[in-house]
């Protein structure tokens, strides 16, 4: 298994990056990643997640800032010499090659002698479950295995860093799916540090020991998934982690296990157990994920939380249904509900009155 203790194996310092003198693609980033972790860059195209792989790899220069390996600056090392295996997302192989000469390629390149080689691309190929494949070429493979040879050339030469940017991109969904759970199998086993970077949040809520969320250049939080997920700290990572339904309002009253915030949105009363920094009178907004929120044709028990609303759109996804609401202030609602009992059980339709609930503590307060 991974050991995710408390060694640093990478750390950027004060580091940023432009390319033209005037736009900063990454901004005085600091970050540490644990030996042994699964740690996750997620971000929108052009967050700056590719650019911070990159440097750590060797193929950019950092404008500013240092980047360390094992407590050692790589300012000046070549890529070939930061024992870093590293995964595209076009996989570069070599297409003239068979798979067997892609994965000696880097053992030769660091001149390994060829029948230590053999066994050592004997043994990558066991890793990734392609045994016998060795005289195949690229062109003669699925997307899938393709992929899978990637990984293991970046395995062959047993480096202790493996980067991957946007590894699964290629794969169509049922592929994406099956490779995700390999790429952890093959993580956990080998022990061996994962950086990856992907824009797809299920991919790397799926993967991730933890994950740094980017944006404009910048980490704006790190977590666990769960941490990401359940209790964003900005707007920003409320939106892009998953879906969300936000009340804009005024903290009206502050107590040490809650506060009630006046959202015009809601057009009521706002109570959240999870009570961040915030002041009386200060502007915030609520997050509330579309499965916290309960949905019933009549008024829940308790005093807080709970709206009228009409049903304006059902979409069934097999697994769960999801709802569009419409409420009083004229302003929309998303909820999703598992379908656990097939259509003998009623559910509430388009143009149905309801009543949306949730509990207290589902909701996080975002400081604006």
């Amino acid at each position: 298994m991974a050991d995710t203790g408390t060694e640093t194996h990478i750390e950027f310092r004060g580091v940023s990056k432009t390319y033209d003198g005037r736009t900063m693609v990454v901004q005085n980033l600091d970050l540490r990643v644990r030996r042994g972790e699964f740690f996750t860059l997620l971000g929108p195209s052009g967050s700056g997640k590719t650019t911070c792989l990159m440097m750590l790899a060797g193929f950019e220069v950092p404008t500013a800032g240092e980047i360390s390996i094992n407590g050692r600056s790589v300012q000046n090392l070549p890529p070939r010499k930061r024992g870093i295996g590293v995964v595209f997302q076009n996989y570069a192989l070599f297409p003239h090659m068979t798979v067997g000469r892609n994965l000696a390629f880097p053992l030769e390149v660091r001149g390994v002698p060829a029948e230590q080689g053999a066994g050592r691309v004997r043994q990558a190929l066991e890793i990734v479950r392609l045994e016998g494949l060795e005289d195949r070429r690229p062109g003669e493979l699925s997307g899938g295995q393709q992929q899978r040879v990637a990984i293991a050339r970046a395995l062959v030469f047993r480096p202790t860093l493996v980067l991957m940017d946007e590894p699964l991109g290629a794969l169509d969904r049922r592929l994406r799916e099956e490779m995700q759970f390999e790429l952890i199998n093959i993580q956990q086993t080998l022990g061996i540090t994962f950086v990856v970077v992907t824009h797809d949040q299920e991919e790397a809520m799926t993967l991730s020991s933890r994950i740094g969320v980017m944006h404009a250049g910048r980490i704006v939080q790190t977590g666990t998934p769960t941490q990401i997920y359940e209790y964003p700290r900005s707007r920003f990572v409320a939106q892009f982690v998953g879906s969300v339904n936000l009340f804009e309002g005024r903290v009206e009253e502050r107590a040490p296990d809650h506060v009630l915030i006046a959202s015009e949105k809601a057009g009521c009363t706002l109570a959240v157990e999870h009570v961040a920094q915030v002041a009386v009178g200060a502007p915030v907004a609520v997050a509330v994920r579309p499965e916290k929120l309960v949905m019933a044709h009549e008024p829940p028990g308790h005093e807080y939380n709970h709206i009228p609303a009409i049903v304006d759109e059902v979409a069934y996804r097999g697994g769960l249904s999801i709802y569009k609401l419409r409420i009083a202030t004229g302003h929309t609602l998303h909820l999703t509900q598992p379908n656990r009992d097939r259509a003998t059980v009623q559910r509430p339709a388009a143009h149905d009155a309801v009543f949306v609930s949730w509990h207290p503590a589902s909701g996080v307060v975002l400081d604006s």
